[in-house]
């Protein structure tokens, strides 16, 4: 995780130093500013932020290095349980079904976005009070 970490720090810094380098470079061809490539490196460059800031926030909260990362441990050492996941749960294909109604309406006919957000919302409530209820409920 450090070495991602530090990846996408870099990256971060990269798109940023991109985005500054194009969007002079352009001034000084055309005489104006292009502003949609310099705003898509430049959010390339949030992106990675965001992805280093989150598994900066992962690594603290796990409480410093992980057991892969050191190298005087053993595979098994590892705790085996990484997450709680639901593999009898319909609700994440759902979720992606409606999300593509969602955006196919988006390219072909705002009725289909009609279809797909309340599919959505139903789905994201149902995915969420899955564990409330049922055989599964506490």
């Amino acid at each position: 995780m450090n070495a991602n970490r530090g990846l996408f720090w870099l990256l971060s810094g990269f798109f940023l130093l991109a985005a500054v380098v194009y969007s002079v470079w352009n001034y000084l061809v055309t005489g104006k500013l292009e502003i949609v490539g310099s705003v898509g490196i430049l959010l390339s460059a949030v992106l990675a932020g965001f992805i280093a800031f989150f598994l900066n926030m992962v690594n603290r909260s796990q409480g410093g290095i992980l057991l892969p990362e050191d190298h005087d441990t053993d595979v098994d050492d590892a705790d085996p349980e990484m997450g709680h996941f639901s593999p009898w749960s319909w609700w994440p294909f759902i979720i992606g079904f409606s999300l593509f109604l969602v955006f196919l309406g988006l390219a072909v006919g705002i009725w289909v976005t009609i279809i797909g957000v309340p599919l959505a919302l139903i789905a994201i409530v149902g995915w969420t009070y899955e564990y409330y209820r049922g055989n599964f409920g506490h």
